[in-house]
């Protein structure tokens, strides 16, 4: 696009940039190319990589908001498996290797955020709508902090055209992303240059850690009419792949915290050592070896019709689901038991953080020193959609569009079989080592009571039957009318409705052991498993590259073994049904909106304005002895034995002003501003929660209960967000841009304490003595927060078949209180290169992300520190329709690092290892 500079756009450049900045400061401005250059140059043919940097730079440099841009091609030239791969590329983006740190990182990334922020934060859209999403792990399904963001490991790259990531709002979008949004859009029919386009992959996986070659399987089809009036396109995919996981954890029991006063486990043992007084001690520390087989299989149908210029309708429908059966092993110490009546031979402590990082003590008979848990998981997650989208363009001047559909989430983890065993002994040690590597422990084991019994069972836990269910339906028009006047070039209006529910379906069964089991052990448990069920042992590499000093040759049973041991010794019978992590969220969400686009010499933008109604309807799971109640349901996690459903209704409206303005300030150089208003909706289970309170013994009424609760009288987060950019496309496929970004969030949301007056028994009165009694509930409260930061991008060819690209981003995000925020991520980079000819193409990526924290867990803040990781990928064309690629993913043989409220208290370290990709490509 030509643009003849204004002196309104030099003022405006001037000011954004100032006088003489560094960029610009050594050397003169470069006269503007002749035009006969300029043509020269937009005559050279560019494919392959280049050519996808050339479209996603055109589309980025013409957009009136700020959008990065990244084209199927440049994909398929990457190591890219799922879409998340591929945006960790773009500045601004952070990417996490799980939900939210429930289930601990994996080699592949999954959930996407913006600008340093949680990932609920960003908005995850397919083709412009909606998508409901799944999760595999049986904690992110149910537990704290289940959000809005998607999972990424459901969505492979094969399925994009395009994806694109809007950092500021427009009217015209779907509200939901406070920090941004990402819309995948897939490909169309009518799309191909061809009438018959056939592609296909064929190739392998191999993972070095669990040492197994895997199958990897998509295919393509799309047909398209002479008269491009009507296309379909059918498009296929099987990728599995085995993971292992070697991680030594250190976190607490059920119930307890990660640190726990060491007077609350011994208080002789302060009472022989003073200087032991308000010592930290660790709870339990495990070596844990995680292992899982993934297949990922779907695939998309559409069918787009053209019956004039002017009317295009497309039909779009995708599915993809993940089966992820896994199998956990956590052999550990537990400091909160062994400790109990032991006395200590040596120990250190840590006089900064006052947690006990050295001890070694002795028992005088033999006593349970540690717990080794089994948990084989058959699980799985699934995402689909169906959407009718279409344009017609009425006249010159007025043309409609719209889209309706519906998506379908699920999370499932069908059955759990778990075996907790005690471990016995007479000594124990263990040793922090700080953060940057895993602590070190030993037991001295004696026999348990049983003979032929290694390990005796302390319980069988477990939820089983969990089904989350997350559906979303919608229907949106559009309208958008041409107008010569003057600035105002169209005016585009529209309504949307939409209805979205996430739901536990079916009761929670949480299994215990089964009382009227046939054998019974010396503790009047079922008999545990017997010596010669340890029929498999932990890899002889297992922890290599965590440290040293820790467990490593165990012996565990097979899956079978364990499932066919729990078939008679565990029960899940109605009575231990698990309302705790029951829920429900439904809501109901109208919107319109007005927008003026605009346009003028050497600028365009758009000003408008939103207007959104939510309807929410959330399910709180009360305590009562009242059978009568409503949903009434017997369960042993609810005070008294019993609880009863309540819903509690909210409805609030929001008004949401955006203006953007993009400014031509050379024929080279675009300059962009925008302001808006954003809102993100809280998470399900922060809106959704069981109440529990602690016993209260007050008849008067007049003391403060405690307990816990979701909070249905939540706030979504309000955002004023604040953006500019400044982009100097100094040659063909190049660019350097520098902007900075501020998110003024009245209503975040937190841990916090809400007060509130409830109906509650006097345990110490008269029983069944009920008054009403205040209570200060842990719960999510919202408080003001902010993040500020800055974004830097570089991208060039160098000659014409080498390229570079860079980016940075600093994101500084607090609450009023100065507390970091949950997901926040402060400094991310990623450097990268390539290479390419017309048969041969080379690219190597590594990214890299500061501490990021995950928010409370077992008592403590946990952070996952930073870290990067390195891929590569080679490709060889033999000629237009067969290639081969090899792809690496995590070269660099990454460790993820957790650590709790201090970076020297360590509370997970894993190695998942490195995957390698071998595809052989067909195209016709």
């Amino acid at each position: 696009m030509k643009v003849k500079q204004t002196p309104i756009s030099q003022a405006v450049f001037i000011a954004l940039l100032g006088i003489g900045g560094a960029a610009t400061a050594q050397q003169a401005p470069a006269p503007a190319p002749a035009p006969a250059q300029a043509e020269q140059l937009e005559a050279v043919v560019v494919t392959g990589i280049r050519a996808s940097q050339e479209k996603s730079l055109n589309v980025k440099r013409n957009a009136d908001t700020h959008v990065d841009v990244i084209s199927a091609e440049d994909i398929g030239k990457m190591p890219d498996k799922n879409v998340a791969d591929s945006l960790a590329r773009i500045p601004g983006v952070t990417i996490l290797n799980s939900p939210s740190g429930g289930s601990g990182g994996f080699d592949e990334r999954d959930r996407v955020g913006l600008r340093g922020t949680n990932p609920s934060l960003t908005q995850t859209l397919l083709d412009g709508h909606a998508v409901a999403n799944g999760d595999w792990f049986v904690l992110d399904q149910t537990g704290a902090g289940v959000g809005r963001s998607v999972s990424f490991s459901l969505l492979p790259s094969e399925l994009v055209s395009r994806v694109e990531v809007h950092k500021n709002a427009q009217a015209s979008d779907t509200e939901g992303g406070t920090a941004g949004a990402v819309n995948i859009i897939t490909r169309k029919p009518l799309d191909f240059s061809k009438s018959l386009t056939f592609e296909a992959g064929l190739g392998m996986v191999y993972a070095d850690l669990p040492k197994k070659n895997d199958p990897q399987v998509s295919a393509l089809f799309a047909y398209k009419n002479d008269a491009k009036t009507f296309g379909i396109l059918v498009q296929a995919f099987d990728e599995k792949r085995h993971l292992r996981r070697d991680g030594v954890e250190t976190m607490a029991h059920d119930g307890a915290k990660a640190l726990t006063p060491i007077e609350q486990l011994n208080p002789g043992l302060v009472a022989a050592n003073p200087a032991l007084a308000g010592a930290l001690v660790p709870n339990l520390m495990g070596s844990a070896y995680f292992t899982q087989e993934r297949e990922r299989k779907g695939g998309v149908v559409s069918v787009q019709v053209k019956p004039t210029k002017d009317v295009d309708l497309t039909l779009t429908g995708m599915s993809s689901k993940l089966d992820a059966d896994n199998y956990n092993r956590n052999y550990m110490l537990s400091n909160q038991w062994s400790m109990a009546n032991a006395t200590l031979a040596s120990y250190a402590i840590d006089p900064s953080t006052h947690i006990l990082t050295d001890a070694t003590y002795t028992s005088a008979k033999p006593a349970q020193i540690g717990v080794y848990d089994l948990i084989s998981r058959k699980a799985s997650a699934q995402t689909a959609f169906m959407n009718l989208e279409g344009s017609w363009k009425v006249n010159d001047t007025l043309k409609l569009s719209g889209n309706a559909g519906t998506s379908n989430g699920k999370g499932k983890t069908d059955t759990q079989n778990v075996f907790e065993g005690d471990i016995f002994g007479t000594a124990a040690s263990f040793n922090l080592h700080g953060g940057k590597q895993a602590p070190s422990f030993t037991m001295t084991t004696s026999p348990s009571a049983d003979p032929g019994v290694p390990f005796q069972l302390d319980w069988i836990f477990g939820d089983q039957n969990v089904v989350v269910q997350d559906k979303e339906t919608w229907a949106q028009v559009d309208a958008e009318y041409a107008l010569d006047a003057g600035v105002l070039r169209s005016l585009k209006f529209g309504l949307r409705n939409s209805e979205h529910k996430r739901y536990t379906d079916g009761p929670i069964i949480g299994q215990g052991p089964n009382w009227g089991a046939p054998v019974k052990g010396s503790n009047g448990l079922p008999i545990g498993l017997m010596s010669s069920d340890y029929t498999q042992s932990y890899p002889s590499n297992f922890g290599n590259g965590l440290g040293s000093g820790f467990p490593t040759n165990i012996q565990y049973p097979t899956e079978a073994t364990l499932a066919a041991y729990d078939a008679i010794n565990a029960v899940r019978p109605i009575g231990r049904r698990h309302v705790a992590n029951e829920y429900s969220v439904k809501e109901r969400v109208t919107a319109g909106y007005v927008q003026g686009n605009l346009e003028g010499e050497g600028w365009s933008g758009n000003v408008g304005l939103r207007l959104v109604n939510t309807k929410t309807s959330s399910l709180t799971w009360v305590p009562t002895k009242d059978t009568t109640m409503p949903g009434y349901a017997v369960s042993p996690w609810c005070d008294g034995g019993g609880c009863y459903q309540s819903f509690r209704d909210n409805n609030y409206t929001d008004v949401l002003p955006s203006a953007s303005i993009r400014i031509d300030v050379t024929r080279n150089v675009v300059a962009r501003l925008a302001l808006s208003r954003t809102l993100t909706r809280p998470d399900y289970t922060a809106l959704s929660a069981t109440q529990s309170t602690g016993t209260y013994s007050d008849p008067t009424g007049q003391a403060v209960g405690t307990g816990a609760a979701g909070n249905p009288d939540l706030k979504p987060v309000r955002s004023t967000n604040f953006d500019a950019n400044v982009e100097w496309y100094f040659a063909p496929r190049a660019f350097v841009s520098v902007g900075a970004f501020h998110m003024e969030m009245g209503s975040y949301i937190i841990d916090g304490i809400k007060r509130a007056t409830l109906r509650t028994e006097v345990k110490n009165g008269v029983p069944n003595t009920f008054i009403n009694a205040p209570f200060d509930l842990t719960t999510q409260v919202n408080k003001a927060a902010s993040v500020t930061g800055l974004e830097f991008a570089f991208e060039t060819p160098i000659a014409n078949n080498f390229g570079i690209n860079a980016n940075y981003t600093l994101a500084d995000g607090h609450d009023e209180s100065g507390h970091v925020l949950r997901g926040s991520v402060k400094n991310t980079a990623n450097l990268g290169g390539f290479f390419e000819n017309d048969s041969f193409s080379a690219r190597v990526n590594y990214g890299y992300s500061s501490d990021n924290y995950l928010g409370r867990d077992r008592g403590t803040d946990y952070y996952q520190a930073g870290g990067g990781v390195l891929s590569a990928s080679l490709g060889y064309k033999l000629n237009d329709h067969f290639a081969v690629s090899l792809d690496a993913q995590n070269l660099n043989d990454p460790v993820l690092k957790y650590y709790g409220d201090y970076k020297s208290e360590p509370r997970a370290i894993y190695k998942n290892g490195r995957q390698f990709y071998l595809t052989a490509r067909v195209k016709y």
